[in-house]
């Protein structure tokens, strides 16, 4: 069971992993292929397992990463995931390892990967990384962590570039999402049309550049969902879910 690098040559006829099998979720997977492809010629690189199932990482040069983060030199994991049944078979190792030795090719300095201050939906388990080396050099409201590894001990250490979430104005809902995950374009209709049953304002604006993500009202990028300018979650939530939370929020209004 090997690995195989999602490269231009070959995206259009591989799978990435993200939203596999999942049919409502088709265009959100071409338009993460889109934005995977025109970063790559910005030096990300994405590996994932020979098999159909969700185990990949995804990593690029620090300095073009759609995150608030200073890393100068070092590379940024976007995305590091291993599910199911191939979870504690020693995957998360290999892939990391593919992304230490690229970065160590390169002469960087090390790498950085934003984790949750426990086990949150979307972000990686903060006690994996530490087992891989990883330590604690910033953190951000209300608890995003930065983790890094670096091999240069004169390198910079990194840190977030804001060390919180800035609110939007808008009344209701307002989401902040990228293509970089699936999930996060597969579910803004179905979040909307609950939003609009409830008669509460919906706005979703999608992050299209490095510019605008690194200078967004967020810290974790993908996806952010806010209501009345209060930030509520990074996590992708399902129609049923983010309905429960607008019931308690009218309840209250």
């Amino acid at each position: 069971m090997g690995y195989i690098q999602i490269t231009k040559a070959n995206i259009e006829t591989e799978h990435i992993c993200c939203a596999l099998g999942a049919k409502q979720y088709e265009n959100a997977v071409i338009e993460k292929k889109k934005w995977l492809t025109e970063r790559m010629d910005e030096g990300l690189v994405f590996y994932r397992l020979d098999e159909r199932a969700k185990v990949f990482i995804e990593f690029i040069p620090a300095e073009m990463a759609w995150v608030p983060v200073q890393a100068p030199n070092y590379m940024y994991i976007n995305c590091l995931w291993v599910s199911g049944r191939y979870k504690k078979n020693g995957h998360a190792a290999q892939l990391l390892h593919y992304c230490k030795e690229d970065a160590m090719k390169r002469g960087m300095d090390g790498i950085v990967h934003i984790v949750g201050k426990k086990n949150y939906p979307y972000l990686s388990e903060k006690s994996f990384f530490e087992h891989m080396g990883f330590t604690l050099v910033d953190q951000a409201e209300p608890y995003f962590q930065l983790m890094a590894l670096k091999w240069n001990e004169q390198a910079v250490v990194p840190s977030f570039s804001k060390q919180g979430i800035t609110s939007p104005r808008d009344e209701g809902v307002c989401i902040y999402y990228t293509a970089q995950c699936p999930f996060a374009v597969g579910m803004l209709e179905e979040l909307r049309k609950v939003a609009e049953k409830r008669n509460v304002p919906f706005h979703a604006y999608q992050i299209t550049t490095k510019e605008e993500a690194q200078h967004s009202p967020l810290i974790w990028t993908t996806f952010g969902l806010f209501y009345n300018g209060e930030f509520i979650t990074h996590e992708i939530w399902s129609a049923n879910k983010f309905d429960q939370l607008l019931t308690k929020r009218l309840e209250k209004e």
